[in-house]
């Protein structure tokens, strides 16, 4: 009688297991990339060595991979679905010898659960292959089929039955991206097998089985990297590091081709990609981002890959060990191909010879580094900005108001127009009391005080403006190129661009897509000098990466921000007197003057009683 009253008391009840499923599936499968993931990890694991991934709507419609592994029989299929079901582990001393890429029995029974999947599956021995459907954990059908050897498994309305899982996906184009870095990952860990990769009837990947390495990188990320790219081997008792690292001059503007490699496990770790982009900080600046695809590997006993949800993530027996032979791995393989050289051995050694490829031992990609080395050696720097001076000053009431109240400087419109009035423009810019600070900032006397003006702040905001209301002109401004010029994109990249294609159209660039990742670029935005479309439009679109994942801006607005980002003239420049007028005119007709497109300050005011106050 008691235990029946202390049961009917309890508050603690087990969960049922279409809830218990879903709280699983949460953890493994995040967004469709996770689903890509773990069906390629079974597909590599069954001893596949083709693979074929179909993608419909960035993975919300269908996924789809087919492999031509070792297939199931009808008594595994069942439990292939059901938790903690796995052939990989045998016993509780298998999980510190992991060697296969999946081992938990998570996989299919989290995606079972939160999508409609169809499994067609036979072993290369049967003379029949089987048929079966399980949607949100429950069967529908098992039934005898004419199928292909081994596995294909459809994953079709993901989230069906977790509307709210569903509505926190991102867009097509940011999930495709996640999508189109696992299948980096697994071809570039696996460049033995072949991958082909389509979306929605476009083949964005075609790779053939048997590939080095190189050819693999190439092919994937372009004919750039061919020429490009650094290979290295190391092997002690405890670790051998090997991989491939890019030229420094390949970098980035956006992370997203750093891959780390752990027994051909991709992993995140942190604190080492930071210790690896360090190093590359003595070629690079400090927001550039190198290729770079590295491999540990290591005794299954002397790492943990049951750490994490998702398995991204490992723990190192000995942690310290593998950071400092990575580190000192890849600085050798960088300081041996541009010949720099260890004054660790010696501060006599001689310190000024070239290396082959041209580079001399202090040479700098652009970087703040070495800035003893370099000093006294200025670098010509090609900026592709410039301040319109050919375009018109908009009238705007108000903030014409505001610059002569600013700079008391009364005269008529017509009086700004004559001739002689441009005859006297060094008196005047004399009398407004312009001058630039070390390259940077704009400084001007006002009535009461002093205006200081980020010269690189000021002209990303008038750029935004005018390219944003480009945006909603009927006709967009283009200056025609004499030659059109024929790009080569990354994947990734055009797929954007196809995503992006009708606003960046409207912004200027006259450009068409082609086939094979290339498009045609005829005609560009009047702010962009001849010759650098190229390097705006790539910056563009990594630029615009970046923001998508920090800034709920619409589509527009982060076109607008990428494009004046790219194209504003930079900190550093020398700036003529015109300039100078010409980008505070400008910078006063703009709609929100003071403060650049992501919201930081553009100029500053000094009241002259606050200036006083520090010499009282």
């Amino acid at each position: 009688m008691s235990q029946q009253t202390e049961s009917e008391q309890s508050i603690i009840r087990q969960l049922p297991p279409e809830i218990s499923n879903k709280i699983a599936a949460g953890e493994v499968i995040q967004r469709p990339s996770s689903v890509v993931k773990e069906l390629l990890d079974n597909a590599i694991d069954a001893g596949a060595d083709q693979l074929k991934i179909v993608i419909q709507n960035a993975g919300r419609t269908l996924i789809q991979v087919i492999d031509n592994g070792c297939g199931m029989g009808k008594e595994d299929i069942r439990l292939c679905f059901e938790q903690h079901a796995t052939s990989k582990i045998q016993d509780v001393n298998d999980l510190f010898r992991v060697r296969t890429l999946g081992f938990r029995g998570e996989a299919m029974a989290s995606i079972a659960s939160v999508a409609q999947v169809t499994l067609k599956t036979k072993r290369p021995g049967d003379e029949m292959g089987y048929k079966y459907e399980i949607w949100g954990s429950e069967e529908k059908s098992m039934e005898p089929a004419a199928v292909e050897n081994g596995t294909s498994v459809e994953v079709r309305n993901l989230f069906f039955n977790v509307r709210a899982r569903r509505q926190f996906l991102k867009t097509d184009a940011t999930e495709f991206r996640h999508i189109l870095k696992t299948v980096q990952q697994a071809a570039l860990a696996n460049p033995d097998l072949g991958f082909t990769l389509i979306a929605d009837t476009d083949t964005i990947y075609d790779l053939p089985k048997e590939q080095s390495i190189k050819d693999r990188i190439t092919e994937m990320f372009g004919k750039s990297y061919k020429a490009s790219l650094i290979h290295f081997r190391e092997e002690t008792s405890y670790l051998t590091v090997h991989g491939v690292l890019a030229d420094p001059k390949l970098t980035k503007r956006s992370r997203g081709e750093q891959f780390l490699f752990v027994n051909g496990r991709p992993i995140q770790h942190r604190y080492l990609t930071h210790v690896i982009l360090n190093i590359y900080d003595a070629w690079t600046g400090d927001k550039d981002y190198p290729f770079y695809a590295i491999f540990l590997d290591i005794d299954p006993k002397q790492v943990d890959v049951n750490v994490h949800p998702a398995k991204e993530e490992v723990k190192f027996e000995d942690e310290r060990s593998v950071i400092k032979l990575t580190k000192s791995v890849v600085k050798k393989a960088l300081h041996e191909e541009f010949m720099v050289p260890d004054v660790s051995e010696g501060e006599d050694r001689d310190r000024s010879f070239s290396s082959s490829k041209g580079f001399s031992s202090d040479f700098n990609f652009g970087g703040a580094k070495n800035t003893q080395q370099n000093k006294g050696k200025k670098k010509p720097v090609k900026f592709p900005s410039r301040i319109n001076f050919d375009r018109s000053k908009p009238q705007k009431g108000d903030q014409n108001n505001f610059s002569q109240q600013l700079y008391d400087f009364e005269e008529s419109s017509k009086d700004r127009q004559s001739k002689s009035d441009q005859d006297d423009r060094p008196k005047r810019m004399r009398d407004r009391g312009f001058w630039q600070l070390h390259d940077r900032y704009i400084l001007t006397q006002t009535r009461s005080g002093l205006c200081m003006i980020d010269q690189h702040a000021a002209h990303k905001r008038i750029i935004f403006e005018k390219a944003l209301s480009a945006t909603e002109a009927a006709i967009p401004s283009t200056q025609q190129l004499l030659f059109a010029q024929t790009l080569e994109f990354s994947a990734s990249e055009f797929s954007l661009l196809e995503e992006l294609h009708p606003i960046i159209q409207r912004m200027g660039f006259n450009i068409q897509l082609m086939s094979g990742n290339t498009a045609m670029i005829s005609g560009v935005p009047a702010d962009i000098d001849v010759g650098d479309e190229q390097s705006v439009l790539k910056s563009m679109l990594q630029q615009y990466r970046e923001l998508d994942g920090k800034f709920e801006f619409d589509e527009r607005r982060k076109l607008a921000i990428a494009f004046a980002s790219k194209t504003a003239i930079p900190k550093g420049k020398k700036l003529t007197d015109m300039e100078m007028e010409n980008l505070l005119d400008q910078l006063f007709a703009c709609d929100e003057p003071y403060k650049d497109p992501l919201g930081k300050p553009a100029l500053e005011y000094i009241p002259l009683e606050d200036i006083e106050a520090r010499f009282r």
